[in-house]
């Protein structure tokens, strides 16, 4: 839930080249950061509720309030919504980026919402079905536009929600049409490469519903390979639909990838897990082993 900022506090809209502007009950001061939290390894984010003082005749962020949540890539803290936009087409969807957002998501306590844009041009219905199936809400921006834009809207209210996609799949063209008054940059595909320019630059909030909206710049899977990790032995946890099957496994400590008596493997065998699903897991579990053993290596 937002905090309803002070006169020397407030919440930060923006973040660029070491200054913050944070949203105060009476405006928006640019604040430069205490040299403590570039001491401490802290960097404030965008989405950050902060108490802020005079120094020099400026302003400075003094305090940052504990966070309920943050990412890293995108930069944000404090979100309440995660809508994560994916193209049927143009790039096309990318199911382990898509795991892989669902799975940090989940880690903090995040249900994401997935927007699928272009199905006029491809349809979308693999998407649409193993993760609604799962139990996340899957928006088809296409299908019914005027629902589209009213529902996220809905979500929206009173509250800090992100955006994020691969660039090219319309997060910012989405965004202008539930609120024009943003203006947010958009840009045509590039064709040769396959993938739209990146148009955002920096994290931003913008006032939107008694809340605010944050247009994100694009991700990539290596980004979120280098900057977020999650342990292997929690793994499955953040997948609903294999955590439901993990209580019965024979031994302590199941991987869920390979061991007999696994209730996992027998639900994926049954049908009752995707294959697709059981894949993505099992590539990030090697992955986040192979970066815990060259940790203490």
């Amino acid at each position: 839930m937002l905090r309803e900022p002070g006169a020397n506090s407030g919440l930060i809209l923006r973040g660029i080249g070491g200054f913050y502007y944070v949203k105060t009950a009476d405006s928006v001061l640019e604040c430069n950061a205490k040299g403590i939290f570039r001491l401490q390894g802290i960097t404030p984010l965008a989405g950050d509720y902060v108490d802020i003082g005079e120094s020099g005749g400026g302003y400075v962020v003094s305090r940052i309030y504990e966070r309920e949540n943050y990412f890293k890539r995108p930069p944000i803290a404090n979100v309440d919504n995660f809508f994560l936009v994916i193209s049927s087409v143009e790039p096309d969807p990318n199911m382990l980026v898509i795991d892989r957002m669902t799975v940090l998501c989940e880690q903090r306590g995040i249900k994401p919402v997935i927007l699928i844009t272009k199905t006029d041009l491809k349809p979308a219905e693999r998407v649409k079905d193993l993760y609604g199936s799962i139990g996340y809400e899957v928006i088809d921006v296409m299908n019914d536009e005027g629902y589209a834009v009213k529902r996220v809207s809905e979500i929206c209210a009173d509250s800090i929600s992100v955006f994020s996609g691969n660039s090219g799949v319309g997060k910012s063209t989405f965004l202008n049409k539930i609120s024009p008054e943003l203006s947010l940059a958009t840009r045509e595909i590039s064709r040769k490469l396959g993938r739209g320019k990146h148009t955002t630059r920096s994290v931003d909030l913008y006032p939107f519903m008694g809340g605010y909206l944050a247009d994100t710049p694009g991700f990539s899977a290596l980004d979120f390979e280098r900057d977020e990790k999650i342990s292997k032995d929690i793994l499955a946890d953040y997948f609903p639909d294999i955590a439901k099957h993990t209580d019965g496994c024979f031994f302590t400590g199941c991987s869920h990838t390979v061991e007999k008596g696994c209730m996992v493997l027998e639900a994926l065998q049954n049908g009752e897990i995707d294959p697709s699903r059981h894949e993505n897991y099992r590539y990030l579990y090697e992955e986040a082993a192979r970066i815990e053993k060259n940790k203490y290596n």
